[in-house]
């Protein structure tokens, strides 16, 4: 299986084995253990690919909706700096607006577009309707497509609301950098189907690792071999992610295999709007603290860290929650102009059971500390 050492050993390091070929994009992500940031490749027929199977999605999702107009307001990266190719491809007259742009300018550029699209991200759509002075179903939006985080039915259901929309005028997407598009949320079929390209297998978490607590009995790992992906080694590739009852339903006659939700995480990696791993978290608390215990706390899309140490000084844990906001700049744009929320760094006691030997660092919804 390609798990993250593996990876990290052989294709995100310093070494960067397609570096040199002409033809190539890069994207950059959250840290390795290397501490550096991971740089993930897309030949020229990776982009095509890539922009072929997001296009055909897009199409069948939004013909229905007679949508003429689209807004991408988004992060960084692969989803971001394609959005206009695609919707121009289906017809859109489309536009984006920068994450570096503080939050007045999207909650202005709604206001003047009304676009009967909003493609984003569940954190920035939560700041932009927490943020709004009106009533934010008078923006006009159509139809909303969502990328880059989970987005729970119940939420959905809240926005839905909200923009006085039905639940299904949202299609939330799922995808990586490493992938491209994995799958999306059918709401004929109530469940995510996998786009072209993709077989999904599940696995039990502790042929990960031992020592990794045992899933519920209907959740697994979600491991992909694509065929959609060139550059980079996607043969049995581990998402970390855990999906909920994965098994095939019959699609128009053939059988397509499906999930009904992602409820976790396993491994190290974690989001804060942008993707950011227990490695930048930790050398940056360690560049300020000698000793100390971390627990990080990752819940709603959002992070806490909580730190025990005897340095308990306000302004030191200040000074990391400002370097941890820009170890991934993008982050730190983002927060800086009210489109997320800050990274808390919370002084706290941290205790562990002395007879365990590796102890848990990062906490998710729903887990006690």
């Amino acid at each position: 299986m390609m798990t993250s050492d593996v990876l990290e050993r052989f294709y995100y390091g310093m070494a960067q084995p397609f570096a040199g070929l002409s033809n190539v994009t890069c994207y950059r992500t959250s840290g390795t253990s290397s501490r550096h940031r991971k740089t993930i490749y897309y030949s020229e027929e990776d982009e095509q690919r890539y922009i072929r199977i997001k296009t055909e999605l897009f199409s069948r999702t939004l013909a229905p909706t007679g949508a003429r107009t689209a807004l991408s307001d988004m992060g960084t990266g692969h989803a971001a700096s394609t959005a206009l190719d695609i919707f121009g491809q289906i017809g859109l007259e489309a536009e984006s607006i920068s994450f570096r742009r503080p939050i007045s300018e999207h909650l202005d550029r709604l206001k003047t577009l009304r676009p009967h699209v909003l493609y984003t991200m569940p954190s920035i759509l939560d700041h932009l309707l927490f943020a709004s002075e009106e009533d934010p179903a008078s923006y006009g939006i159509r139809h909303v497509v969502l990328v880059g985080e989970i987005a729970s039915p119940a939420w959905i259901h809240s926005v839905a609301e909200r923009l006085k929309l039905a639940p299904r005028d949202i299609t939330d997407t799922y995808g990586s950098i490493e992938i491209g598009t994995i799958a999306y949320y059918s709401h004929e079929h109530g469940r995510y189907l996998f786009a072209d390209g993709i077989d999904a297998e599940g696995i039990p978490a502790d042929e990960l690792a031992s020592d990794m607590a045992p899933l519920q009995e209907t959740d697994s790992v979600l491991v992909l071999t694509s065929y959609a992906r060139e550059l980079f080694p996607a043969l049995r590739y581990v998402t970390y992610d855990i999906v909920r009852d994965l098994r095939p339903i019959l699609v128009d006659g053939h059988w397509r295999q499906s999930f009904q939700a992602i409820v976790g995480r396993v491994g190290t990696e974690l989001k804060h709007g942008e993707k950011i791993s227990v490695y930048d978290i930790e050398e940056v608390v360690y560049r300020h603290l000698k000793e100390a215990h971390i627990r990080i706390r990752a819940v709603d899309n959002k992070l806490e860290v909580h730190v025990d140490s005897e340095e308990r000084r306000p302004e030191v844990f200040k000074r990391i929650e400002r370097e941890l906001a820009d170890r991934i700049p993008e982050i730190g744009v983002m927060i800086r102009g009210g489109m997320l929320d800050a990274l808390r760094v919370i002084p706290a006691k941290v205790t562990y059971d002395g007879s365990v030997l590796k102890h848990k660092k990062i906490f998710r919804d729903g887990e006690a500390t």
